[in-house]
């Protein structure tokens, strides 16, 4: 039986837009989404700017029943599936909702319920907390919603591996479809923008303009510091083709191949670290039956720090030489975690669709050791048929996934 995997939906809620098309649009404009922070009080921090998805109205989406217990990234995943059900035309009734998976990138989200809850048990007690907001506190709560509200009765789980969860989930869910156990997921991920993560981040170091200078997102600039931490939800409707066919859904692109790779060798400056991503670049290759040369465009994970912009060009160049055009979304809609991978998939989608490549926005000095066709500050015609999309995390996970015409 003909298992091939399609994406023939895509909800997209991110800094520089709503929805598919406005999200393609921002992207190929190079419409950075980078404002100062307004959904809590960031004048402690020598940073206050981030990627705020402003005026998210979740009643637009989702109407008023259930709405009040729901956290923030539970609101933003839910739309993102509302946008994805209907770009997709998807209908959950009968049959169809038990043959519907869904399948999540997860990870901080549920730092800032679980700070509330227990802030309100220690202040006034036990008995005073509102147990309806309980569900909030687990980590699943935002997948979980997503069956619960659109009526999907196939499995449901939520992965939570950092930066590279919501490809992780997007692989598990082609899985799911080619080992027929499902027809159709609802694959992606989703972070909210809080200030418990910002806090993590930056006393990490790892913030843009933590040292007192400008915050910008440069990936691959010689001058580049640190990330501008944002929030987004991205879901995908993954289908099987054949499926999809009879259903007269549209076809944006093919999941041509993939891997998810662990690097014990990898550290938190990724000093070490490259031969995990080499090996998920080269496992996915080789599923999809291509070679690096079928390639037209990679949609990479860099982020404006040092270690990973350096160690992904080197990954890059060893494989593919200098000749892929590769961009990082990072510098126009910032550092997502969880949701970061499914954003860039999405991307890719559109990268596909009209046939333009999105640009590494901030680029201005060379850097030595990154040395490879970053489409600078403005985007690019192109065609392209197949794009590779990467995914590393500084504990060791990497990812890609490679998607087609």
């Amino acid at each position: 039986m003909d298992r091939n995997v399609v994406i023939t939906g895509i909800g997209v809620l991110s800094p520089i837009g709503v929805g598919r098309d406005d999200y393609w649009k921002g992207l190929f404009q190079g419409k950075t989404g980078f404002k100062e922070i307004t959904l809590f009080d960031a004048a402690p921090f020598h940073v206050r700017l981030g990627g705020e998805i402003s005026d998210f109205d979740p009643l637009a989406f989702l109407g008023k029943k259930g709405l009040r217990e729901l956290d923030r990234s539970t609101r933003l995943l839910c739309s993102a599936a509302r946008l994805a059900i209907n770009d997709g035309g998807l209908e959950l009734i009968d049959t169809a909702a038990y043959s519907t998976g869904v399948s999540i990138g997860a990870t901080f989200g549920s730092l800032h319920s679980i700070g509330q809850f227990d802030r309100s048990r220690l202040l006034e007690g036990p008995k005073a907390v509102n147990p309806s907001l309980f569900p909030n506190t687990v980590i699943n709560s935002p997948a979980s919603h997503v069956s619960i509200r659109f009526g999907i009765k196939g499995f449901n789980t939520t992965i939570s591996t950092g930066f590279c969860a919501s490809l992780d989930a997007v692989i598990y869910a082609a899985d799911f479809i080619r080992l027929n156990r499902a027809e159709a997921v609802l694959a992606g991920g989703v972070e909210e923008l809080c200030e418990e993560t910002f806090f993590g981040f930056h006393k990490l170091g790892c913030l843009s303009g933590v040292d007192g200078s400008e915050a910008v997102c440069r990936p691959f600039d010689a001058k580049r510091n640190g990330v501008i931490l944002s929030e987004g939800a991205a879901i995908l409707i993954l289908e099987n083709e054949r499926h999809a066919i009879n259903r007269n859904a549209s076809l944006y692109a093919r999941v041509k191949g993939y891997s998810n790779v662990f690097d014990p060798a990898a550290d938190w400056n990724f000093k070490h670290s490259g031969q995990g991503l080499n090996n998920a670049i080269a496992f996915a290759l080789k599923e999809a039956a291509l070679v690096p040369e079928d390639i037209d465009y990679i949609c990479s994970c860099s982020n404006s720090t040092i270690g990973l912009d350096r160690m992904e060009s080197k990954v890059i160049k060893d494989i593919f030489g200098r000749r892929v055009p590769v961009s990082s979304i990072k510098s126009i809609i910032g550092e997502s975690v969880s949701a970061s991978g499914a954003l860039a998939l999405a991307a890719a989608v559109g990268a596909i669709q009209k046939g333009r490549i999105p640009p590494t926005m901030n680029y201005r000095n060379a850097d030595p050791d990154c040395d490879l066709d970053y489409v600078p500050n403005q985007s690019r015609p192109a065609d392209i048929r197949r794009v590779l999309i990467t995914s590393t995390d500084p504990f060791g996970m990497n990812n890609a996934v490679i998607i087609g015409k």
